[in-house]
């Protein structure tokens, strides 16, 4: 009984770091949508596309560098990654759509 209460308890420990760590990841995903909703008003006042493959090669090539050096799949990162990138561009249409 003793080794199934450690085990709960390490599992709760566990859990809890990851609800920590979801909720770090939520508040880092807003402040980078702030900064990118920001980029997407400038790119709307200048008539920029809403999309730049260059730079979102160059971010998908750091992040998969980044992510075998933090011994995550960098397969993951990029699918991760390349997520948020549409519903950036996403964002920037519509930002674009209501600046026109």
């Amino acid at each position: 009984m003793s080794d199934e209460h450690e085990v709960l308890e390490r599992l709760r420990y566990l859990r809890g770091s990851i609800d920590n760590l979801d909720a770090a990841l939520v508040h880092l995903l807003a402040e980078r949508f702030k900064a990118t909703q920001q980029v997407g008003e400038l790119k709307a006042a200048h008539d920029l596309p809403a999309a730049d493959p260059a730079r979102e090669a160059q971010q998908i090539e750091r992040l998969r560098a980044m992510a075998e050096d933090a011994h995550l799949d960098p397969a993951f990162a990029e699918k991760f990654l390349n997520f948020i990138i549409e519903e950036v561009i996403r964002h920037h249409k519509a930002i674009a759509e209501r600046s026109a």
